[in-house]
């Protein structure tokens, strides 16, 4: 299993910035986290990938975060952040941690709980 915490949402005016960690906890028969990201679910809407890492540091973006947000790890802690600036409206949603754990045989998503952002016009 692997149990994911997330913090860091909340309301913040168009314009500002918000920074969102998730520790993740691996136990029993995950090995180590492979790929962290962030995705996020608008009322009405699907979830979708906001941004991803790899366990060497490669990342990815959704084209519409490119330049605004950025997305880090610390692997010694399990912990991805999202650090998100010239937040727009269009960006409110619930973010989702994802972590994908390795184990003997194959990968598992696991998902956290997930945080509001709400971004005000």
């Amino acid at each position: 299993q692997v149990h994911l915490v997330e913090s860091g949402g909340g309301l913040v005016q168009a314009g500002g910035s918000l920074r969102l960690s998730c520790a993740a906890s691996p136990s029993g028969i995950i090995i180590r986290i492979n790929d962290m990201g962030w995705y996020r679910q608008a009322p009405g809407k699907q979830r979708e990938l906001v941004a991803g890492i790899t366990s060497g540091g490669t990342t990815k973006y959704a084209d519409y975060v490119k330049g605004r947000f950025t997305i880090s790890r610390d692997n010694a802690n399990n912990t991805v952040y999202l650090q998100m600036n010239n937040l727009i409206p269009e960006d409110t949603a619930i973010y989702f941690c994802n972590a994908r754990g390795l184990t003997i045989r194959g990968q598992i998503d696991y998902w956290g709980q997930g945080t509001q952002v709400t971004v005000s016009s």
